[in-house]
């Protein structure tokens, strides 16, 4: 790698794969809910993954203004993948408990992008890392809410 900081790199590598998985997993739900809370989780599933679906373009943009190229196949998002993707059909709350989890790993890599951030004196993947950990820990808890 050139001038770009590796670590750097691997963490919003690492982020946009995962945030990608994530969307997928979350329109899955959405389209596939049922039971009681049916209306209640089709929409937050949709806002959810509409939040996904924009962070992963703010992602990869980040990627490609400090020079990288952006994963852009499941098989390049493999390598980084902690959220697993979906093949079966959970109940509604194996849906939200699954997704929970999600937002927990996601709020991890967002500090780990905060970390490589600082590390490498760069302010605005900081600040993209500090955003996308608020919107994880809060969905990670709006989420975990619903479970008790």
């Amino acid at each position: 790698m050139s001038n770009v900081d590796q670590n750097l790199s691997e963490a919003l590598k690492a982020l946009l794969a995962n945030s990608y998985i994530l969307f997928l997993k979350t329109q899955n739900y959405h389209w596939n809910v049922t039971g009681p809370m049916f209306a209640p989780l089709h929409a937050l599933f949709e806002e959810q993954y509409n939040d996904l679906f924009e962070a992963n373009d703010e992602i990869a943009e980040r990627l490609r203004a400090i020079g990288e190229l952006a994963p852009g196949s499941y098989e390049a998002f493999q390598p980084y993948s902690k959220v697993a993707e979906e093949t079966e059909h959970p109940k509604a709350m194996d849906m939200v408990s699954n997704l929970a989890t999600d937002h927990k790993t996601l709020a991890g890599l967002a500090q780990a992008l905060i970390d490589a951030g600082t590390a490498a004196n760069d302010d605005v993947s900081v600040d993209l890392g500090v955003r996308r950990k608020e919107v994880h820990d809060k969905t990670h808890w709006m989420l975990s809410s619903h479970l008790e």
